[in-house]
């Protein structure tokens, strides 16, 4: 009985504060303030309402070309920008319609890419000609619902951390050097001798992802092997889910 009055005076307690007293817009700009990981995640945390406050797309950071309001903070005229602003955890939503450039962008910090479409071919990436990739990764990340096109290259390079494609279309554009293509590149190494490092890992994770064009759909020149091929065929299309993991 004492343990449910308690309880009763904590939750009557967090009614009444006074933070709780402040509409959604004041909340939402406190937690701007905050680092996504791990302060806005330990906000999540804390209920329903902060939890839906926290992760709400307003605090993303997006791309936009042209941008409509120079003095709007957290939107990029290019994905280079916004990479180079976001913090660890941060989302960042690319604006559908027309082309956004993309050449040797290393990200180096768990974030997540998104396209702002509803399908995967209205938001395009073009790694153009001279370029070795598109993105390249050496932190855990994911990306969804982008295209990404590469004319020479690969689209995707992974050299650490988990890497998860989600909806996207990865095409390697037609051409006689067609052999020198590759949709996704893989060169993380597994160090099995250091448990602490294995523990972390690094892999690859596709999900319901066409890809088109290229030398095969995977290269791998670390220790990692393609594993688990699915493949759904529709009237127009591939969709395959793999992983690439240690062997």
């Amino acid at each position: 009985m004492g343990k449910r009055r308690r309880l009763a005076a904590l939750v009557g307690e967090e009614l009444i504060s006074p933070v709780n007293s402040l509409d959604d817009g004041c909340l939402m700009h406190i937690f701007s303030f905050l680092s996504p990981i791990p302060d806005r995640y330990n906000t999540a945390l804390v209920c329903h309402r902060w939890r839906f406050l926290a992760c709400h797309p307003r605090l993303w950071l997006r791309v936009e070309r042209p941008i409509r309001d120079v003095m709007e903070t957290g939107v990029y005229p290019n994905l280079e920008a916004a990479v180079s602003a976001a913090r660890p955890g941060d989302t960042i939503l690319i604006a559908a319609g027309g082309t956004h450039v993309a050449c040797n962008i290393q990200i180096k910090k768990p974030i997540c890419i998104m396209g702002g479409g509803e399908l995967p071919d209205d938001t395009v990436l073009t790694c153009s000609r001279g370029s070795d990739n598109a993105l390249e990764f050496l932190s855990t990340c994911k990306i969804a619902n982008l295209t990404i096109r590469a004319e020479l290259g690969c689209c995707l390079l992974h050299r650490s951390g988990r890497l998860t494609i989600q909806e996207c279309l990865l095409q390697c554009e037609q051409n006689p050097l067609d052999y020198l293509s590759f949709p996704i590149i893989s060169t993380a190494i597994e160090y099995n001798s250091f448990p602490a490092l294995k523990e972390q890992g690094h892999g690859v994770t596709v999900v319901r992802t066409r890809i088109e064009g290229g030398a095969k759909a995977v290269r791998t020149n670390g220790t990692l092997a393609l594993q688990h091929v699915r493949a759904i065929y529709s009237r127009s299309s591939v969709f395959f889910w793999f992983e690439v993991g240690e062997k």
